[in-house]
């Protein structure tokens, strides 16, 4: 592995010239400033050796002490960071109503800003990237035309777009990516007409009194009948009697009875108006007890984490491709899904290929989070709703929501019950091992989860403060797993190979959950499914992680467009991507296995140039590798990406 290290100036100078071998001359230029091969990158430590030498080598490692402090202080996001929106194309963009077939329908009409004009719209185009569409040739049409990026694949005489019906008709009446949101619901969203039944009939018996001297604050929501009904799942302690659910008829709080017994007329308007088709149930009347909803069979399963950002559909493809068994969308903020904005329901689209799929929510308060439970639960196919309680931004945690609510019981309490009352599917609950570092919660919380009808905790084992510094605390986690059972607890933290899985499992925990564990896990290996379920370390070559950076674009046209917009965007998820895949160190050229959380590598020249390249921290490094992939960036192109923690310098 020695070989292999290098210094900052000859990995930077290898780079520009492209893998090329230098002159004699050229490199004893370059040795002049350099330091010795095999010792730490100059940006990430002090040279303590050049202090006192003389006043000017003081003065430099007084500079990079400086600049070292500034970099360990770089946490959290760019929030400042540029927009990378191609405003300048949208200058000479075609109307949609072109696009779509009925350029005599605008329905601005004169007053439109966008071209008509085929002919005029192809001179003013940007050159096309690529001979290749990858939608006309997965679909046998590009839904796009003369839009397309890469219309010269199926664009005929007269820019007309050309269908191979034969392999369209093969697509045709598939659904292959489910949970999209309708205009019409979109409309009831903003308009508030949406009916939230349930939540509401929930959350006013939140604002009743109880006649225990409970405060409406402290109410749980919950009535007599459904506290025996949760035996079904959590008995008591200390009792003897086994978990049978007794149906006591004489009990009338449910007002879901006392609706059967005397219904109204304008119940019965409303139950004949619904149209069913196949065998009638009584699911719209009756709630299902928690015993009969159901059940997550997940135990020893891969859980690919919702990731931020980078844990978007196409990078979930990949995963699941790889051997991820489990997926999960990305964070969902709960207002803004009840707001009925496009850009947060995007987050919870499902491709056909994920068998089983869940969604996160985020939020501080019962009546949100109750209301976009049921919201879900009516209009999306997913099974299991997860309620984020890990979140440690600043954003979230002092609105109350994220690791907040892990200090505010009681309407973490009512958050859970009034959620777990409004679905069919099982809910579950992800938290950290507390707020400070040094004081636990998350061992006094999973009883409580358990008794107020979570399904199953995943345990980040680091908490707030710690964000994701440090080693994550299995050795806690392992308690946990003890006090959660019988329900399953999933433990999450430093899965950076096989063997840690390994380790991980020993603890007594029902799976385990690979997020992003800077600087490993799946967003820097998401080949680590594949040598945890073949047990093995996978010395990946730079070929073969290059062509799944090729499938990740090939999926992301076929996500978001084979348009600019959609190019685009492709290229910013690829680039986010890249500033956490650039930390990979491959299998091959490490001293001993396997790679440590902490563990920093210096500067090292891969066994080829693709592979220094993608070993490279430089953003213009990682621009060039989307420019493989999806030909030249526009102009005055910038990328920040959006963690402050992969912004080198």
């Amino acid at each position: 592995p020695g070989r292999f290290l290098t210094s900052k100036e000859q990995f930077h100078a290898y780079l520009r010239d492209r893998g090329e071998p230098r002159g004699q001359g050229e490199e004893e230029q370059e040795e002049e400033g350099e330091e010795e091969v095999g010792i730490e990158p100059p940006a990430k430590r002090v040279r303590a050796e050049s202090i006192g030498r003389d006043k000017e080598s003081r003065e430099d490692a007084a500079a990079e002490e400086k600049e070292a402090a500034e970099r360990k202080r770089a946490r959290g996001q760019n929030k400042s960071r540029p927009c990378v929106k191609p405003n300048h194309y949208e200058q000479n963009r075609l109307c949609p109503s072109v696009t779509q077939g009925c350029a005599d329908k605008c329905f601005f009409g004169t007053r439109c800003r966008f071209l008509h004009d085929v002919g005029e719209y192809m001179g003013l185009k940007p050159p096309d990237l690529g001979h290749r569409c990858v939608l006309f040739e997965t679909f046998g049409k590009c839904t796009y035309g003369v839009t397309c990026r890469f219309a010269q694949a199926h664009l005929g005489d007269s820019f007309q777009n050309i269908i191979n019906t034969e392999l369209a008709k093969q697509w045709e009446g598939k659904a292959l990516v489910r949970n999209n949101l309708s205009k019409d619901l979109q409309h009831q969203l903003r308009k508030r007409k949406f009916s939230f039944q349930k939540a509401e009939e929930f959350l006013r018996g939140l604002a009743k009194p109880r006649g225990d001297g409970n405060k409406g604050g402290k109410a749980t929501g919950c009535s007599a009948e459904e506290q025996e009904v949760s035996n079904c799942t959590t008995p008591q302690e200390g009792s003897g009697d086994d978990a049978t659910c007794p149906v006591l008829p004489e009990q009338r709080e449910d007002p879901k009875a006392d609706g059967l017994q005397s219904p109204s007329p304008r119940d019965d308007e409303e139950a004949s108006s619904i149209q069913t088709v196949g065998p009638v149930t009584d699911e719209d009347v009756i709630k299902l007890r928690p015993c009969e909803k159901r059940k997550l069979e997940i135990q020893g399963k891969l859980y690919l984490a919702p990731l931020t950002t980078c844990g978007n559909l196409p990078f979930r493809r990949i995963c699941k491709r790889l051997g991820a068994d489990v997926t999960c969308g990305e964070m969902a903020v709960c207002t803004n899904l009840l707001q009925g904005q496009a850009s947060e329901w995007a987050l919870l689209k499902r491709h056909h290929t994920e068998d089983i799929f869940g969604v996160q929510l985020e939020g501080a308060f019962p009546d949100t989070m109750t209301k976009c439970a049921e919201l879900l639960n009516q209009t999306i196919e997913v099974d299991f709703v997860d309620i984020n309680v890990g979140c440690p931004i600043d954003l979230v945690y002092k609105k109350g929501g994220g690791c907040a609510l892990m200090t505010r019981s009681n309407k973490f309490e009512q958050i859970v019950r009034g959620m777990n009352s409004v679905l069919d599917v099982p809910l579950t609950v992800k938290i950290r091992t507390g707020v400070q570092e040094k004081i636990n919660l998350a061992h006094k919380l999973i009883p409580k989860l358990r008794e107020w009808g979570a399904a199953m905790v995943t345990l980040h084992g680091r908490s707030r403060e710690q964000r994701y510094t440090r080693s994550a605390d299995w050795d806690y986690i392992a308690e946990c797993a003890q006090v959660a059972s019988p329900m399953p607890l999933f433990g999450n933290g430093d899965i950076l190979s096989y063997e840690d899985a390994n380790r991980a499992m020993q603890m007594g925990v029902s799976g385990i959950m690979i997020a992003r564990q800077v600087p490993g896990g799946a967003l820097i290996k998401p080949w680590l499914f594949t040598e945890i379920k073949e047990q093995r370390h996978w010395d990946i070559s730079s070929s073969e992680r290059f062509e799944l950076l090729r499938d990740f674009t090939n999926y992301g046209l076929e996500h978001w467009g084979s348009d600019t917009q959609g190019v685009e965007k492709t290229r910013k998820f690829l680039l986010e991507w890249l500033s956490f895949l650039c930390r990979y160190i491959p299998v091959g050229l490490l001293e001993f296995l396997p790679q440590k959380i902490n563990e920093r590598p210096p500067y090292y020249l891969g066994r080829d140039y693709l592979e220094t390249l993608m070993a490279s921290q430089n953003v213009d490094d990682w621009i060039r590798i989307s420019e493989l992939l999806l030909g030249p960036v526009p102009p005055s192109f910038t990328f920040l990406p959006k963690h402050k923690a992969n912004s080198y310098r």
